[in-house]
């Protein structure tokens, strides 16, 4: 009798420990689906596109027509990728000649997408949203954009126009009639002798069907945030750090932002330049982050290697045909006779033609103007906190007024940087 009830005892009772250890199981296994979900916190970029998206919504009440239909679907159904594509980001600083420099891709012709400062939305945007530009946010924000366009997206950059685009088409497309391929019949409509309202539907599509596509940016600061660009199996991404003399770059900016500069005007004509001030800071800065980038760069680490350039602005205008030919075997893309023409005609430029933000220059006189320009101790003051930025690019120093404003002394070492 006992044997004849122990067994169904002993038979309940493993049922009840399997069934235990498989609630045990069960609950160990939706704990750790859980983990990262509550562990992830919200990051400053998160909270700042989340208020942008906020105001975006708010304001469909007005009949603004939002992502219909998703622009990313023209680059992802229909393949972003064309085989021996090379994407170019040149990179640089306001008042570095990127602009003229740009034109050399932009010049490129039918095969070429070029896009001329697209992340001046995204600057824009992000600043008015959180009163300043908070440089992590706004590195990731600067490396996503980046990525959506090379795609030939242009959903995420929607986002950042302001008015927000009505069924894609946007007249305020910052400085559009810069790129020769947004002012195409396709994409752009003329008006007068600007571009008219850009269809951003449209613009994906015609970037889809070139060969290449260049982008040129002076706002990203430092070159590390964009690996995840090279590191991306999609792209095929070629960095040219476009770099020029800071004493030059100072000159050039007193004239062309001269209400931004004006501490700088008032220590030029009289008194001394207080060395622990807030635009002093800010040039120590900015010199500290083109030197880092270029270090970064120059050290060829294995996520850069074959895809970073270095090249002086000097170096260009003293020898334009040469660099540019040197840049275009960097990427890979073949130098059209066309580009050719484009730069014998544009660095041979007349005096009157040669506007601050003209890209018709003569461009042989354009490396010496500033020595002319920015007094003595101004340019002491740049050599003592970006001494570490203009001894790496090979700058020479000045010691003296006669010594900075005699030409026949060149300032510019003969320095060649390896990017192959």
């Amino acid at each position: 009798m006992k044997i004849k009830y122990t067994i169904p005892i002993v038979f309940f009772m493993a049922l009840v420990i399997i069934e235990k250890e498989n609630n045990i199981i069960s609950r160990v296994s939706d704990k750790l689906k859980q983990t990262p979900q509550t562990s992830q916190q919200p990051s400053s970029l998160s909270n700042v596109l989340l208020k942008h998206s906020s105001f975006r919504l708010s304001i469909s009440k007005r009949n603004v027509t939002l992502m219909k239909p998703r622009l990313e679907d023209y680059s992802e159904h229909r393949g972003a990728l064309r085989r021996g594509r090379k994407h170019i980001l040149l990179l640089a600083t306001t008042r570095t000649g990127s602009s003229f420099v740009g034109e050399f891709f932009n010049q490129q012709g039918d095969n070429m997408f070029y896009l001329f400062e697209p992340l001046w939305h995204v600057e824009k945007m992000l600043t008015l949203d959180t009163g300043g530009t908070n440089a992590a946010a706004a590195a990731k924000a600067y490396r996503d954009v980046l990525q959506k366009l090379f795609l030939c997206d242009f959903s995420l950059l929607e986002t950042f126009i302001d008015p927000l685009p009505v069924d894609h088409i946007t007249p305020a497309l910052f400085r559009r009639e810069s790129s020769s391929s947004l002012c195409e019949k396709s994409v752009c409509s003329p008006v007068t002798r600007r571009c008219g309202p850009l269809n951003l539907t449209m613009a994906s599509e015609s970037c889809l069907k070139k060969e290449h596509i260049a982008i040129k940016s002076v706002r990203v600061r430092q070159l590390e945030t964009l690996r995840p660009l090279a590191e991306d199996p999609r792209l095929d991404v070629k960095f040219i750090q476009l770099v020029r003399d800071p004493r030059a770059i100072l000159a050039s900016r007193m004239v062309a932002f001269a209400a931004k500069y004006k501490n700088w005007k008032e220590w030029a004509v009289g008194g001394n330049v207080p060395i622990d001030d807030d635009e002093v800071r800010k040039l120590k800065g900015n010199c500290d982050n083109i030197r880092m980038s270029a270090e970064i760069g120059l050290r060829q680490p294995f996520w850069l290697r074959k895809r970073y350039m270095l090249v002086r602005y000097e170096d260009i205008a003293r020898f334009p045909m040469k660099k540019a030919t040197e840049m275009y075997r960097f990427t890979g893309i073949p130098f059209t006779p066309q580009v050719k023409s484009w730069i014998l005609k544009n660095t041979q430029a007349s005096k009157e033609t040669s506007g601050v933000y003209s890209t018709q220059k003569n461009s042989s006189e354009q490396v010496e103007k500033w020595r002319f320009k920015l007094p003595f101790k101004i340019a002491q003051v740049v050599q003592r906190v970006c001494g570490p930025t203009m001894k790496l690019f090979g700058y020479k120093f000045v010691s003296s007024e006669e010594m900075l404003t005699n030409k026949s002394i060149s300032l510019i070492e003969d320095k060649v940087f390896s990017f192959l």
